[in-house]
């Protein structure tokens, strides 16, 4: 069945069955004081407020039975998949796989690594690791959304024009439609938000469209309703 839900630059009728709400990078390296977002100098405070809308929506995806995917971006401990070019990358105060306060920067398995608490993954969830910014690269993305026969992308997470930008730029060159979620994104620098999100958005939608939390939760409930 399809349903219709409110966005820019049009709205869009999806097939909730064929679609996957994808939250990217929610991890502790980037939304807590300490992390890797925090040694780039950057106000990590900024992010908290997409971890509300993005719970919302996360609550109800899980109810109406929407397959939910997670992406981390780390590297391996050995960090042989961490570029030398990203690892000496500018003066940041510490570097991919420094030790900090919650374990080696940007490593998997180390506590920073990790997904923040509010949007932790439960039993089923796919968790996909990524050694880069965009969720498809060198992973196992493209096989999950193809055996689960997904269209549709509903994006949230961080940074907007960063990860978030990365990710719906390949996803949209294999296909899919992606609906970016304005509130459940976030960036260290808005004017970067605004932004990211205009370039998606722009030329009749170029690489997906805009819309808010409050209009996806709106059309879960209007689809469970006339289920």
């Amino acid at each position: 069945m399809m349903t219709q839900i409110s966005a820019e630059p049009t709205p869009i009728a999806i097939d909730l069955s064929r679609t996957a709400l994808i939250i990217i990078d929610m991890q502790r390296d980037f939304l807590e004081p300490g992390g890797f977002g925090e040694t780039l100098g950057n106000n990590v405070s900024l992010l908290k407020s997409a971890v509300e809308p993005c719970r919302q929506v996360l609550a109800a995806a899980r109810k109406a039975g929407i397959l939910v995917i997670h992406t981390r971006e780390g590297h391996s401990p050995d960090m042989n998949d961490a570029p030398p070019a990203k690892v000496e990358r500018g003066e940041p105060s510490k570097r991919i796989g420094d030790p900090g306060p919650m374990g080696r920067i940007l490593i998997q398995g180390e506590p920073g690594h990790d997904i923040i608490k509010e949007l932790y993954p439960i039993a089923g969830e796919p968790v996909v690791d990524k050694p880069g910014k965009g969720a498809f690269y060198a992973t196992n993305l493209g096989l999950i959304l193809a055996n689960r026969g997904i269209e549709n992308l509903l994006v949230a997470g961080v940074t907007t024009e960063v990860c978030v930008n990365t990710t719906v730029r390949e996803a949209n060159d294999r296909g899919f439609r992606c609906i970016v979620l304005s509130d459940c994104t976030g960036s260290y620098f808005p004017e970067f938000h605004k932004m990211g999100l205009a370039m998606i958005k722009a030329q009749g939608g170029i690489f997906g469209w805009v819309t808010g939390s409050q209009q996806v939760l709106a059309a879960m409930a209007s689809a469970q309703k006339a289920a």
